[in-house]
């Protein structure tokens, strides 16, 4: 059981560490996007001053821990869909909702075959030894 909390884990991580990205990318061109002409200082500054930004780093980086310790008992070919997908479907919902993103009927058609992808694939998990 623990590696599979370790992948749901993985998965919020790795969810919101793309949309802090968002976030912080949006506040980063609100307070005047990269200045042309600073260098890599001016780029050093622009994300540094950016605190949205910096925690999606830091919750990429804690991702890879959770998702390596998942690996370690739950198939890649497990994994890997479950971790994509679900996070696509994650991110499509948070992005309509508080990015103002919007998605036709046949984008929510699209997240629905994925999520109803991602069910079958899962229904494996009960096989994994270990957890």
């Amino acid at each position: 059981m623990r590696y599979i909390i370790a992948l749901l884990i993985a998965l919020l991580l790795n969810a919101g560490a793309n949309l802090m990205m968002k976030f912080g990318a949006k506040r980063l061109a609100a307070n005047g996007g990269l200045i042309p002409g600073k260098g890599v200082e001016g780029l050093i500054n622009a994300v540094t001053s950016n605190w949205v930004l910096i925690l999606g780093l830091f919750c990429f980086a804690t991702n890879v821990i959770f998702y390596t310790y998942a690996l370690k008992r739950i198939p890649i070919s497990l994994a890997y869909p479950i971790m994509v997908g679900a996070g696509f479907a994650i991110i499509a919902v948070v992005a309509w909702r508080y990015l103002g993103e919007t998605l036709s009927v046949g984008q929510w058609l699209g997240v629905s075959l994925i999520l109803a992808g991602i069910i079958l694939v899962a229904r494996e998990m009960r096989t994994v030894a270990g957890s």
